[in-house]
């Protein structure tokens, strides 16, 4: 009987400790990733797939392919504004965009009453050699009309591999010529620094105060700026002014370029941080190729991603002075990951900090001088610095695009020329005499 009682007392022991165990196991974290396995949702998936592929009324040109690309297009969609499934396609156009390079005509272009209207043609292009003039508007694309067409489908057609040709139809509403053009694409270069006149020929402004514009942070922006202020320094600049306003964003790698321009090696630039990672990244250059040059960066709501880490990081060092609106507040780090069939993965992975570790996503970096515009104002002056923009406007809105002022642009030349006069007049002063005791 002692026996059985023991037996008995070891084995209610074993199923205490299992049941006790088996609960600890099975709410760790690792149990529950187990148990959020992917694979009932992936026959999940492929359920609805099939049913949509059989059954959908209006699917019968409906591909996999089609379907699948949808599929992920609206999952990743979910994440947050910044992740996104790239398609072959839109791929393609990333890189080209990145790479300041492409196939394409030369022909910068906005979306205006209904039309894709040409705002200029870029110098040196097949655009500019056709004889297509800024506000002649795109009617055709081959024989597809492209009235009412979105901006970015337009593009699409316009760009292509160098070499093969495209046909447009033209109309010029000045005279009401309607006519056609058959081009040979070509490599687009893109510029991304351009002066203050939307060239690269970058004068140097009253006061001797240099201005460069950074439309974008791709491939070749580090060296296009280094070229800028070689030219700038040249003629003896003071001062500069680095507007990055409307810019949005792109390579992180070319925004720690801009950066450690005007820093000491090995100073602190961004760092990023992740699920899975946190990088810092310091500066490399020879150190600060300005001397300490007054720096003033303009941005503005539009002013984003590479573009915040860059404005982040010198006024947080006290390198700039900052003047214009709160900038957009897209401060996290997509990575792309490229896939099998040629599409691709953009996705959010990490958020950016600046050197004090302020967070920049959702935040955005605040002026040290806060000077708002309207939207017509700020409309106007994008168009004041494009070239060919405002002359492709109608000859009753043109007086009045040119008459808007650039306050931003005022405020900064006046912060650097008090700057300037103060130090001219310091250096001018007499040294102090000390009295002997």
């Amino acid at each position: 009987m002692n026996r059985r009682w023991i037996y008995g007392l070891v084995v209610a022991g074993l199923l205490v400790n299992l049941a006790i165990g088996a609960q600890i196991y099975l709410t760790s974290p690792k149990v529950k990733n187990v148990a959020d396995s992917s694979g009932p949702d992936l026959q999940l998936f492929t359920d609805v797939l099939e049913k949509i592929h059989r059954q959908y009324v209006d699917g019968t040109n409906l591909t996999y392919r089609q379907l699948t690309y949808a599929a992920l297009d609206g999952m990743v969609a979910k994440l947050d504004p910044h992740s996104e499934f790239l398609d072959p396609q839109s791929y393609q156009q990333l890189q080209d965009d990145t790479e300041g390079q492409f196939g394409g005509l030369g022909l910068v272009v906005i979306s205006k009453d209904g039309f894709v209207t040409v705002v200029a043609p870029m110098d040196d292009t097949p655009g500019a050699r056709s004889g297509i003039l800024s506000g002649d508007r795109i009617i055709k694309v081959g024989t597809n009309s492209v009235v009412g067409a979105s901006l970015e489908d337009v593009v699409k057609e316009l760009r292509g591999a160098p070499g093969t040709t495209v046909t447009l139809t033209v109309q010029r509403p000045a005279t009401g010529m309607v006519k056609e053009f058959t081009l040979a694409r070509a490599i687009i270069q893109m510029d991304m620094v351009k002066d203050i006149n939307d060239a690269k020929e970058f004068p140097l402004g009253e006061n001797q105060i240099g201005y460069v514009r950074i439309t974008e942070f791709g491939d070749q922006t580090s060296d296009e700026l280094e070229d800028a202020l070689q030219t700038l320094e040249g003629q003896g600049m003071k001062a500069l002014i680095i507007d990055l306003r409307g810019n949005p964003g792109g390579l992180l790698d070319e925004a720690v370029g801009v950066c450690q321009k005007f820093l000491p090696r090995d100073q602190l630039i961004v760092s990023t941080e992740g699920r899975e990672s946190m990088e810092k990244y310091f500066a490399k250059g020879n150190g600060d190729e300005l001397k300490g040059m007054p720096i003033i960066i303009l941005v503005n709501h539009d002013s984003a991603s590479a573009s915040e880490i860059v404005t982040g990081c010198l006024q947080d060092l006290h390198r700039a002075y900052v003047i214009g609106e709160k900038t957009f507040g897209k401060g996290s780090v997509q990575t792309i990951f490229p896939l099998d069939d040629g599409s691709a993965l953009k996705l959010t992975v990490a958020k950016y900090y600046t050197p004090s570790h302020k967070v920049i996503h959702e935040h955005g970096i605040t002026p040290d001088s806060f000077v708002p515009v309207t939207d017509y104002q700020e409309a106007a002056v994008m168009l004041q610095h494009t070239l060919g923009a405002v002359a492709s406007l109608p000859d009753n809105q043109q007086a009045k695009v040119k008459s808007v002022r650039d306050t931003q642009l005022e405020r900064a030349e006046d912060v650097l020329k008090g700057i300037l006069i103060y130090d001219a007049m310091n250096a001018a002063a007499p040294p102090q005499k000390v009295a002997a005791k």
